[in-house]
């Protein structure tokens, strides 16, 4: 290819908005022309996907400038800033798990904190706790976020990784759990890790050092498992897996409690993964290959005895659950405890001598309790409404806890008890301002495109009237296995008691519905996750809900194409669309950081002629509309610089093109956030104020204001 970079000016494009102009800048540009199976493919904004190049940041600085120019601009902007923080400022906890030194421990934040805090306490309730790690100490901003804690069997070392800045990439330290002392071992360059416990030592997944200056874009390739042992440097560390044929694969360690074996799950290349076994400590032992396919998912529960616990969807698209001997734990060998069911299979908890068993039905979740040795059915368990619960429990002890949350409810803490099917109230979290039995959620059913059904959770005040007068705001995913079930945000209850509507419809795509639901959402039967969610807003409209003056869409990473798919589709349909870092150039996303991985859900422009041009059908950087009767939604395009999962180019690229297209007069705006990633880790006043401006664009377009 030749490129002729042209570098970027200080001013470009003007926009006429209520009578004052948006000047947008002129990106850098070359000419860069791609051939996919002889059919060429101008990339004339090549030069951005170099996040580090003095052009590339001469661009981000004057777009962040427009955009503050527009935003800051808003009269009530400050007024839902404040109202945010007011929301945010309410005393949140995790759900507690009991560690191998007997201690309980759970997350914590008091309101306001930038990242939750580690505590533990003796008994469950948390009384008398203990704080035992504080990552807000470790930066000045609280961009350091804590990912996750493991503590060894012997209950002798504390694990935990964090990430800075919202990167994927993580730092692995070791606490010691009696003096809340760091040891000396620090391990760099780890990513898509965990810590696997094995003695005097842990097992846990990295790359490469990477090339300096391209850590956040470079294609991350050969991901391996390293041992280290404590008190050594990582320079000492020894490589305990790897495949030099399969650059493309991720590989996690687990081990189980008494360190019988090492398991592997490998991959990066299919809908599900590869598991391999390892037994420990015996001379001369191979790896067991329990599954070469990455096509199903098979995840190990646990090893009790001799007997190894897998969830799995092999010949089980709806999952079900299966016993094998720890010597030979092939499929041959398998023994059905929960069989396959109508309903999706998406967790299980071993409790004791029992399992709790977790469904998805119509996109909530509904729990019953079985006996682990064969699985029979000993009830179900009773949760207080639609919504969502996560389980904490040990094969070694019959305590449970659960948290359950809705739309409206931001959660609570039961401890539950297995005979009589009954809670006890642990924590509750209350709202200053808010009380959840003002909101109904309901759940519709509507018709795609082909016919087929999709679901809708709609939560807004109760009396209100389907007059077409009421804000939507429409937020969608469908991709990659990825159910989108009841869960509570501070942020949106903003949108709900300023009499709006939050739909949150099931798109295909997604694991709703098991296997068979993702996968029609996949490579050439993307399109469906696009008419499902067409469906969704013209289904609003035609009850009475809105109109399309009044609705807005939103999705993030493979939600943020969803969304600019859609609006190139069918602009006409929506006033406002906020794109989050989004995945928007299809013909070259597997060639940047874990890109590589989607294609199994995407497809890649390399695949085929007929993919590379399916691909091209949607992609939304190459389907903008233009010219002087097309008229865009409102558009506020998100995206950080330290995002390494979609690395910031997509929306650069994106926003570029639209800024450089005949859509209207609506404003066209990147918002590019400093010191941030995907979104996991955020702090909390970053996240406010990423809120802030996107609630402020909304209400501005809407031609609404807030509080009134």
């Amino acid at each position: 290819m030749n490129r002729i970079v042209i570098l970027a000016a200080a001013a470009g494009c003007t926009l006429a908005m209520n009578g004052k102009k948006l000047h947008y800048p002129i990106p850098p540009k070359d000419t860069t022309v791609d051939t996919y199976f002889g059919h060429k493919v101008a990339d004339p904004y090549r030069p951005l996907e170099d996040d580090t190049a003095a052009t590339t940041l001469k661009w981000v600085e004057a777009e962040n400038a427009v955009t503050r120019g527009y935003l800051d601009a808003i009269p009530f902007r400050a007024d839902i800033h404040k109202r945010l923080t007011e929301l945010n400022n309410y005393a949140k906890y995790g759900l507690p798990v009991k560690y191998p030194d007997g201690k309980y421990y759970f997350f914590t934040n008091n309101g306001l904190q930038n990242q939750s805090v580690l505590y533990r306490s003796l008994t469950p309730d948390g009384s008398n706790a203990e704080m035992v790690l504080d990552p807000n100490t470790l930066s000045a901003d609280g961009t350091v976020a804590l990912k996750g804690i493991w503590m060894s069997p012997d209950g002798k070392n504390l694990g935990y990784t964090i990430s800075r800045s919202g990167s994927d990439w993580e730092e692995i330290f070791i606490l010691d759990p009696i003096t809340l002392q760091l040891r000396d071992d620090h391990i760099r360059w780890a990513k898509f890790t965990g810590i696997a416990w094995d003695g005097d030592g842990f097992y846990y997944s990295a790359y490469d050092v990477p090339e300096a200056g391209k850590e956040f874009s470079n294609a991350n390739e050969y991901h391996k498992i390293y041992f280290h042992r404590l008190g050594t440097p990582q320079s000492a560390d020894t490589v305990a897996f790897e495949d030099k044929n399969a650059p493309l694969h991720f590989h996690h360690a687990w081990t189980d409690d008494k360190a019988k074996a090492l398991v592997v799950s490998i991959g990066g290349q299919g809908n599900g993964n590869a598991l391999k076994i390892k037994h420990l400590h015996q001379p001369q032992s191979q790896w067991i290959t329990i599954t070469d396919s990455q096509e199903d998912n098979i995840n190990v529960l646990d090893i009790i005895g001799d007997t190894v616990y897998i969830l799995t969807s092999k010949d089980a698209p709806n999952y079900r659950i299966v016993a094998a001997p720890l010597s030979d734990p092939r499929p041959e060998n398998w023994r059905d405890i929960i069989p396959e069911g109508k309903s999706v299979l998406v967790g299980a908890d071993i409790s004791g001598n029992d399992i709790i068993v977790t469904y998805l039905e119509d996109a909530s979740h509904h729990a019953y309790l079985h006996r682990l040795s064969d699985g029979k059915l000993l009830h179900k368990v009773k949760l207080p409404s639609i919504g969502s619960v996560s389980f904490s429990t040990s094969a070694k002890s019959p305590e449970v806890m659960y948290r359950f949350g809705s739309f409206t409810d931001p959660g609570a803490l039961y401890t539950y008890n297995k005979d009589t099917d009954t809670a006890t109230l642990l924590r509750h979290t209350d709202l200053k301002g808010i009380d959840s039995e003002d909101y109904i959620t309901e759940q519709v059913f509507y018709t795609s495109k082909d016919g087929t059904k999709v679901p809708m959770f709609l939560t807004y005040k109760k009396g209100l009237q389907r007059n077409g007068k009421n804000p939507v705001y429409l937020y969608g995913y469908g991709g990659f296995n990825i159910s989108l079930e009841p869960s509570f945000s501070a942020n949106r209850m903003f949108w709900l008691e300023n009499g709006g509507i939050y739909a949150q419809t099931n798109l295909r795509g997604g694991g709703e519905y098991g296997e068979a639901w993702h996968v029609a959402g996949t490579k050439m039967q993307k399109q469906n996750v696009f008419d499902d969610f067409i469906a969704a807003a013209e289904h609003l409209i035609a009850e009475g809900y809105t109109t399309p003056d009044l609705l807005t869409i939103e999705g993030g990473s493979n939600g943020g194409l969803l969304v600019g798919a859609v609006v190139n589709q069918r602009p006409e349909l929506f006033r406002v669309a906020i794109p989050r870092v989004g995945v928007m150039d299809m013909m070259r996303y597997h060639l940047f950081t874990i890109g590589w991985n989607w294609a199994h859900d995407y497809g890649t422009s390399a695949d085929s002629p007929e993919m590379a041009e399916y691909l091209l059908g949607y992609s939304p950087l190459h389907t903008i509309k233009s010219g002087k009767d097309v008229q865009y939604p409102s558009i506020l395009v998100t995206t950080a610089d330290h995002d390494d999962r979609v690395v910031p180019a997509h929306s650069f690229k994106y926003a570029a093109a639209l800024q450089a297209a005949q859509t209207g007069d609506n404003p066209k705006l990147i918002r590019i956030d400093s010191k941030a990633g995907h979104g996991g880790g955020k702090p909390v006043a970053k996240i406010i104020d990423e809120w802030a401006d996107i609630y402020s664009f909304v209400f501005k377009n809407l031609g609404l204001t807030p509080g009134k």
